[in-house]
């Protein structure tokens, strides 16, 4: 029987790992139409430092891995990737002509008018196949492989993937752990991916994630993801870590999360993701909203995402109001929590330039009350990417 969502009595989807989660005793919540492990015994707090000082072991399944490839390719892989970086292009506003084999990059999904669609992640594979190898976000991914699907036409075709598993590895200890049952996976470095061997299935291994952490996300059949999930938790390194710490961690390492920190009325420049701008593309200016993104570089915006440390009570949530020190309301929160790393309440928000200087004083109303809070620089919690060669 599907689960169901409590409040919409919508049914759910469930992930290749749901009765794996089920027998660790997970707390399963409803999460972009999928049931989803919000945190396991161990609890939110020991799960996130877990993740900080060993490996986090997470089901990310509902997000909306592809692959899209050329139709009739013509034999030449520099040739076959400009044509489909060519039908990309038009949809993004990052410079998907210039991936290297291998390499992965974060890019915006626009409308129009310079508003995020969505951000995701966009590879290209090395190897004589060639072809992209494209992740969206669980809750827009309808939507987006729909965009991706109409700009390929007849010209190329989009594979889903997300009826297999994608498994997380995150933390300082993920690279052995993943090298021991993947090897080849300690060779590869931050925003690069392989098709590699593990359990004897081919799987997609990329060095990236979601947590600051340096870590992995795999891509394996459906048919290999309890195996793989079971080999990973008998590593005593490992620990499955739910939705929860998930996003303390990534509040942690200021990144932001579609559908909160940013929306279609939301620009890049606004949201503090100027560097997912291409130079070429800017140039250009042949990406959807191109005008108004430039004119918000050349002129400035009137909000502009910041990282706040609240000093004094609760942690601020999503949707309490921001007031200069003169008590004028002048944004709003957009994610806030309780910072495990830190012991302190933390939080993201949009400001006016004029307060978003770090160390400027501000105040957050959380419940109508008035707390302390101070803008600070992002990351909270240094990222530690590995952007070398590195063995486990």
């Amino acid at each position: 029987m599907e689960p169901l969502n409590n409040v919409t009595g919508e049914s759910l989807g469930t992930t290749p790992l749901s009765a794996a989660h089920t027998a660790l005793g997970a707390r399963m919540t409803p999460f972009a139409g999928y049931a989803m492990p919000v945190q396991y015994p161990a609890g939110i707090l020991k799960e996130h430092l877990w993740t900080r000082a060993h490996a986090g072991l997470f089901d990310v399944s509902h997000m909306g891995p592809s692959f899209l490839s050329l139709t009739a390719p013509g034999g030449d892989p520099e040739a076959d990737h400009r044509a489909l970086a060519a039908l990309v292009e038009p949809l993004v506003c990052g410079d998907i002509r210039g991936l290297g084999p291998g390499q992965v990059r974060y890019t915006l999904l626009l409308n129009g008018s310079g508003g995020i669609v969505d951000d995701l992640m966009i590879g290209r594979a090395a190897g004589p196949e060639g072809g992209l190898y494209v992740v969206v976000n669980a809750g827009t991914k309808e939507a987006d492989f729909a965009a991706l699907a109409a700009a390929a036409g007849t010209a190329a075709s989009l594979t889903r993937a997300d009826d297999g598993a994608l498994i997380a590895v995150q933390g300082p200890q993920a690279a052995a752990v993943v090298e021991a049952l993947a090897p080849g996976a300690a060779d590869l470095t931050f925003m690069t991916f392989a098709t590699l061997s593990c359990l004897g299935a081919r799987v997609v291994v990329s060095r990236s994630g979601y947590t600051g952490e340096d870590g992995f996300e795999i891509l394996c059949p459906a048919s290999a993801a309890d195996a793989l999930w079971t080999r990973l938790l008998e590593d005593e390194r490992t620990a499955p870590v739910g939705l929860g710490a998930r996003d303390s961690l990534r509040l942690e390492a200021g990144l932001p999360l579609y559908g909160h920190d940013l929306d279609e009325t939301t620009s890049p420049v606004e949201a503090a993701l100027t560097f997912a701008i291409s130079k070429r593309r800017l140039k250009a200016r042949d990406f959807p909203g191109a005008a108004r993104i430039a004119g918000e570089l050349d002129v400035g915006v009137d909000r502009v995402r910041v990282g706040l440390r609240v000093l004094e009570g609760a942690p601020a949530r999503e949707g309490a109001p921001i007031a200069a020190p003169s008590g004028d309301v002048v944004g709003v929160v957009t994610s806030g929590g309780f910072s495990p790393s830190l012991g302190a309440p933390i939080a993201m928000g949009y400001v006016p330039p004029a307060h978003a200087a770090p160390g400027a004083p501000l105040t957050v109303l959380v419940r109508g009350r008035p707390q302390g809070a101070v803008v600070a620089e992002l990351p909270f919690v240094p990222h530690r990417y590995v952007r070398k060669p590195q063995r486990a």
